[in-house]
């Protein structure tokens, strides 16, 4: 089984058929981005289990009721009257999405710790998971327990900048997570940020360095890259007509959580031992299954017979 924690939230996203943009009307689609990989697992037969607190309210009941759709385990959601937390998602014409938050208050941040079934073998983690606190130090203490215990751990910063107070504090915290990181996941984007500018493929060899047994830069609709101590590997992107970007960079890290699983490698030295040609299978997967969820408003991961 695979555990993902982190938030699971709304967002509010502008009609595509009015002009106006962000100021026509919003409609509520279920996300977060470890939601969004939970879903995305589930979907694709892989045996996974969401690690959040959801509310009470009605956002809340639909959050819970899409992960049972979608066959992910929910023994480790909690439950509470906090509201859901909402994102307000701007549509730029080429699809990509930039957000807007409202965290405070929110059930998001209050998850409590819990020990994870003993049938886990993986734990993913982040976006604003490791951002809100105080549940961002309850999913750090639960990162650095199980990488101890030696379950691999998956990571997607998914940097949020808005709502990261202290640029510089959060960067050495990062720093911190690595060692114990066996699949870092970053975005092109994200991966400037985090290095603070520069060459990102540069700093994605730094991190790689740093702990994790690969590094994987996704490049939107150029591809994607993985960066391991053997060199780099690198494909294609999909072709897909864009309805939006929302939940691609998410499908792309429960698709290669999924190719791992399905690979028997979820481990570091797993991943350490993984040939070019299998790396180049595993990021063809990735690629195909965010061309699908790009290709349908909102975060639609596919399921495994869309990819078949």
């Amino acid at each position: 089984m695979i555990v993902i924690g982190g938030e699971a939230l709304v967002d509010l996203v502008p009609d595509p058929s009015t002009a106006d943009g962000e100021l026509g009307p919003l409609h509520p689609l279920l996300g977060g981005g470890p939601y969004n990989v939970a879903i995305a697992l589930g979907r694709l037969g892989v045996p996974a289990a969401f690690f959040a607190r959801l509310s009470t309210d009605q956002f809340g009941d639909k959050l819970l009721e899409r992960l049972r759709s979608s066959d992910v385990d929910v023994d480790l959601v909690q439950r509470g009257p906090e509201p859901t937390t909402l994102a307000v998602v701007g549509l730029a014409e080429d699809g990509s999405a930039r957000y807007s938050f409202h965290t405070e208050g929110t059930a998001a941040r209050f998850v409590e710790d819990r020990p994870l079934p003993e049938q886990a073998t993986a734990l993913c983690l982040g976006t604003l998971g490791l951002v809100l606190e105080p549940g961002a130090s309850v999913y750090e203490e639960v990162l650095f327990r199980e990488a101890a215990r030696g379950r691999f751990i998956a990571l997607d910063p998914n940097i949020r900048a808005d709502l990261i107070a202290d640029a510089d504090a959060y960067r050495a915290r990062f720093a911190s997570w690595l060692p114990s990181v066996g699949l870092l996941k970053v975005s092109d984007d994200d991966a400037e940020w985090l290095a603070g500018g520069g060459d990102v493929l540069a700093a994605a060899r730094e991190w790689q360095c740093g702990g994790p047994a690969a590094v994987v830069l996704t490049r939107g609709a150029d591809g994607l890259t993985v960066v391991t101590g053997d060199g780099e590997v690198s494909v294609p992107g999909v072709r897909a007509e864009v309805a939006d970007t929302i939940g691609a960079g998410d499908t792309v890290q429960a698709a290669l959580l999924a190719w791992l699983h399905r690979n028997d490698a979820l481990s570091a030295d797993a991943v350490r031992a993984l040939g070019r040609e299998q790396w180049a299978q595993a990021l063809r997967f990735a690629a195909a299954a965010a061309a699908v969820t790009v290709s349908r408003p909102g975060a639609e991961p596919p399921w495994a017979a869309e990819l078949a």
